[in-house]
């Protein structure tokens, strides 16, 4: 199981938030290209990067901030936030992320998931956040109609390379993952999925790590590692092993 730490970025530096508040967010790291080399140094093999302040204006907001942690990183980077036609995606991989991340786009827009699949077929993943099952979008600030497990489904018709699943009443307050929910929805679709929202000790990750057999193929951290309840290095191996 692949751990992604998290680099979400508002205002240019590395903050995270409480249940997708914009307001609540705590500044962790200034310097952005710093906090992936540590992260690289701890021996992570991705890096997870949101671009929050995209997600809400729908485009790319913070594009030097992750352009400079592309650049700085030595491991593949995955990039969700604002990303919402053919042009960004294209730029995007371009300039060297590994894996773009469609989460609004993926509900409103499947058109665009398809075209996007068809022409990058391992470099497509789908975020869907999910409020008491059902999907949230434009950076958690509108809730959908549609189920994560529809969603999902669709994701998967279209070719998506993976499912980035966040329990949003989960994230930021590492009040433990919801492994249940993730696990269900992994074991409804064939592709990998990657659980995101609310780790916060080892046992947390050996939770998700117990359910691999459903699908789940990766987690993703973040202010646990920020605070240091959970130590990267040791979370790594204890994935790995």
């Amino acid at each position: 199981m692949i751990l992604y730490p998290a680099i979400d970025l508002k205002d240019g530096v590395c903050v995270r938030l409480k249940l997708g508040a914009m307001n609540s967010a705590t500044v962790f790291n200034t310097d952005p290209a710093a906090q992936a080399r540590s992260f690289v140094a701890a021996g992570c093999r991705w890096l997870h990067v949101v671009d929050l302040d995209g997600a809400i204006a729908g485009r790319s907001v913070n594009r030097p901030a992750v352009e400079a942690i592309v650049a700085a990183a030595a491991v593949p980077v995955q990039l969700g936030g604002g990303i919402r036609d053919m042009n960004s995606i294209e730029n995007w991989l371009g300039r060297g992320v590994a894996r773009v991340i469609l989460g609004t786009a993926a509900l409103r827009d499947p058109a665009l998931v398809q075209e996007a699949c068809r022409h990058f077929p391992k470099a497509i993943a789908a975020g869907i956040d999910a409020r008491h099952g059902l999907v949230a979008v434009q950076g958690w600030t509108e809730t959908s109609q549609m189920t994560a497990a529809e969603l999902a489904l669709r994701c998967q018709e279209a070719g998506v390379a993976a499912i980035v699943h966040t329990d949003i009443e989960r994230d930021g307050v590492l009040a433990g993952p919801n492994v249940g929910a993730t696990a269900a929805l992994a074991r409804q679709v064939g592709v990998p999925v990657i659980a995101s929202g609310g780790v916060s000790s080892l046992d947390d990750l050996l939770a998700l790590k117990a359910e691999e057999n459903s699908g789940i193929v990766g987690v993703i951290v973040g202010r646990a590692l920020y605070d240091g309840r959970i130590d990267l290095a040791a979370a790594i191996a204890a994935l790995e092993s």
